[in-house]
């Protein structure tokens, strides 16, 4: 039994949604607004939150926004009627667990309701072996690079960086790395620095000690220490503060940690795994990331590829993965693909990656039943934006690809001009030569 905060503005919705999770031995308090969201939150703690995304005085994230403030914050799920799935990325990338869009199917919701609450460490794995967690290998190049780099900087203690949208699958890949390493017996500590609040960053990673502030009534290990001899994954490192952001280097540096409020410093022994869905690089020209941390922290870059990148075999190795699994799931057979709904799932330019085609196939699988999934078992969003044709190009030949493809020949050209002079052509780029590595890197340049 969970105790749920219910925030939906739709009272007749809000009362069929309460009296079938109370069916389902859950204990919830019903909310209609922002602003008595964030009152309940005051009052008593919440195993989950249930958020609604458009709301009278507001939307849901900024109820999520103030559980996140008080700290140690409780699952959330935002539900979405809003025909454009970014909002959900947007959510995700905030600290909500997952979303769900209406009309709430009663199964999906207990689907998800029930990973939210019983989110877990996954068990150890030998080393050496890839962990057999929610996604499955490419077979593409952009996969194939990706997990030749995976396990080329495994067995190091390199301090590594994965760079890639929302959704992708970065902690998976670092999950990877961890698996495949010498710490693969020790503990793999995830924290999602997207969902520290400034105030209170400092202690989740480092520590605090009894009386460091209001509400520190006993002393409390940080992040760095639970992952002692193992690996620690900073998911959204960019969203550290400046303040954090010193404390980290001087982990890094000196591996050691001073607790808040504490005058010892604490020996750590942990590998650093960072990951971002922003050019972080970008953040240090712009001044909101710390050049010296960014350069302590990019030992190596992995660019983790989009599922538009990975290519259309990839996509149906992923799509057919994805339903078999929600198939097992959920009971049910696994339904054939009508032409159109085919033809749909390849023209969409999936902004939310592995963990909207996932969603997707999970709904799709849930209302086909034992039927041909017709369109009528795509979201909303889907249909909405591909109502016109070509609404979105086919995957591969996306605009972030055509820009991509067109700085490859921009830098091929500025480097036979210079006669592969790189320190030359890094000038006429205007960029730094570690850059001009890293996307010779990227974009296989081979001279």
């Amino acid at each position: 039994m969970a105790t749920i905060l219910l925030v939906e503005d739709d009272t007749t919705f809000s009362q069929l949604l309460e009296g079938f999770l109370t069916k389902h031995a859950h204990h919830v308090e019903a909310t209609h607004t922002v602003k008595q969201g964030i009152a309940a939150l005051g009052k008593k703690p919440f195993d989950l939150l249930l958020l609604d995304y458009r709301l009278p005085d507001g939307n849901g994230l900024e109820v999520l926004k103030a559980s996140r403030e008080k700290g140690d914050p409780p699952s959330a799920i935002i539900m979405t009627s809003f025909n454009d799935v970014r909002t959900a990325v947007k959510a995700i990338r905030m600290g909500a667990f997952d979303y769900i869009t209406k009309p709430v199917n009663p199964e999906e919701l207990l689907l998800v309701l029930k990973e939210a609450l019983g989110k877990r460490e996954p068990a150890p794995q030998p080393a050496g072996k890839i962990p057999q967690l929610d996604f499955i290998r490419g077979k593409g190049p952009a996969s194939a690079k990706l997990y030749e780099y995976l396990e080329l900087v495994a067995p190091t203690d390199i301090t590594v960086i994965l760079q890639g949208e929302s959704g992708t699958g970065k902690e998976y890949a670092a999950r990877t790395i961890h698996q495949l390493s010498r710490r693969a017996g020790k503990p793999f500590v995830a924290v999602d620095c997207g969902a520290l609040s400034k105030e209170l960053a400092s202690s989740e990673l480092f520590g605090h000690v009894k009386g460091a502030f209001t509400g520190a009534l006993m002393d409390k290990k940080g992040q760095f220490e639970a992952a002692t001899g193992g690996t620690l994954f900073l998911d959204e490192v960019g969203n550290l503060s400046y303040e954090v952001q010193v404390k980290l280097l001087r982990a890094l540096q000196e591996k050691v940690i001073q607790p808040v409020g504490g005058n010892t410093s604490v020996k750590t022994d942990v590998r650093i795994i960072a990951a971002t869905n922003d050019d972080l690089q970008q953040s240090v020209e712009n001044g909101s990331f710390r050049e010296d941390l960014y350069h302590r922290l990019n030992e190596f870059k992995i660019d983790v590829p989009s599922l538009r990148e990975r290519g259309a075999g990839d996509f149906n190795l992923f799509l057919n993965h994805f339903i078999s699994q929600a198939a097992a799931e959920l009971g049910r057979d696994i339904p054939d693909l009508s032409p159109e709904v085919k033809n749909m799932l390849n023209r969409y330019d999936w902004p939310g990656n592995l963990r909207e085609l996932r969603n997707v196939t999970r709904r799709l699988v849930l209302l086909a039943g034992d039927k041909t999934a017709d369109v009528d078992t795509l979201p909303e969003e889907m249909t909405t934006q591909l109502e016109k044709p070509d609404a979105f190009p086919p995957l591969g030949t996306d605009l972030k690809s055509l820009k991509e493809a067109n700085e490859k020949e921009h830098i091929l050209k500025v480097l036979e001009e210079t006669r592969y002079n790189k320190s030359l052509a890094a000038k006429m780029l205007n960029i730094d030569r570690t850059t001009l590595y890293n996307k010779m890197a990227k974009y296989g340049i081979e001279l």
